[in-house]
């Protein structure tokens, strides 16, 4: 079984095109023939040595998509397409490899309309989007802001926010080729940051008033930012880090704007929550009101290559591994 291991959290370097055994089925797991993972900025945390629970060697990946080769005792059918993610990748084997046992309460179907390389870019960021709309208090009608446009959460998070009645969702562009770029595909309220604050375009577009709920995934000073952009009882919800671990926050924006602010992590959410997610999100994408962006299909063993391009190109949209 060809699969894409680091060795060492040493950085790309430490990623290598390895065999190993196919794995065997398991009654409580199911076997799932991988035919498409996603590539995320979790995994180069991972292999750069960022993260607490991860130990090498170990495969990659995050989420994934593929075949139900074995079902073990879940009931489930063999030959059913499926999507998942969960602690794959970091506390035990990831996607990056041809077959992976996985949880059954971490499967979802793939609609026939659905392919297999869109339906392995949906499950972290579509979750992450949906779950924390949901904890913030999301309402038809809400102004929200999710920074950066062209990454998977933020991307994410303001297609399902104006397909669910979000009466303004706001984003961010690091660059104005790339602010210029999200308007062509039909994003609107996207601020120019290499033109104007992120604070300073919120206000311009929301008249002043803020935002209700902000969902951000960057880190470092975007968070500062993005909760002085909230409204009075707004609530902001972090959940990544990949501009920086740390922020300096005014607690007026808090205290006197009577805000709410909360981390999130999407493995700490329960089968129930992630099953509603689902219900909520694949709909949307059956019926083409949400469309997932996959920015670039690389090879297996091009995994390296791939995850290079995500962390320092910044493309829009998802990065995949298929083939």
């Amino acid at each position: 079984m060809q699969a894409i291991e680091a060795n060492s959290f040493s950085g790309y370097g430490g990623l290598r095109h390895v065999e190993l055994l196919k794995p065997q089925p398991a009654e409580d797991r199911v076997l799932v023939r991988v035919t498409a993972a996603g590539v995320t900025p979790l995994d180069h945390t991972i292999l750069s040595g960022g993260h607490p629970r991860a130990r090498a060697p170990l495969v990659l990946g995050n989420e994934g998509a593929g075949v139900i080769e074995d079902a073990g005792r879940s009931g489930l059918a063999v030959g059913s397409r499926v999507m998942f993610t969960g602690p794959y990748g970091v506390s035990e084997t990831g996607t990056w490899q041809q077959w992976l046992p996985v949880k059954p309460e971490h499967l979802a179907p793939v609609p026939d309309a659905i392919d297999d390389v869109v339906a392995a870019s949906l499950p972290v960021a579509y979750l992450t989007a949906q779950v924390t709309l949901t904890q913030a208090g999301f309402k038809p009608g809400m102004t929200v802001l999710a920074p950066g446009i062209g990454g998977s959460v933020g991307n994410a998070t303001v297609q399902l926010a104006r397909a669910q009645g979000a009466a303004k969702v706001i984003s961010t562009a690091g660059s104005a080729a790339k602010a210029a770029h999200a308007r062509e595909l039909g994003f609107e309220d996207v601020i120019d940051l290499s033109a104007e604050g992120l604070a300073e375009g919120v206000r311009r577009i929301t008249a002043g008033n803020g935002v209700d709920i902000v969902i951000e995934s960057i880190g470092g000073a975007v968070t500062s930012e993005a909760l002085s952009s909230l409204g009075l009882g707004g609530v902001l919800i972090t959940l990544g880090y990949s501009a920086g671990r740390k922020t300096t926050i005014d607690v007026t924006d808090l205290i006197w704007k009577r805000a709410r602010m909360a981390g999130f992590s999407l493995f700490a959410q329960s089968p129930t929550a992630i099953a509603a997610a689902w219900r909520d999100i694949i709909p949307l994408i059956v019926s083409g009101s949400v469309k997932p962006i996959v920015e670039q299909v690389y090879r297996l063993s091009e995994a390296s290559e791939a995850l290079r391009h995500l962390i320092e190109d910044r493309p829009f949209g998802k990065v995949v591994l298929a083939g």
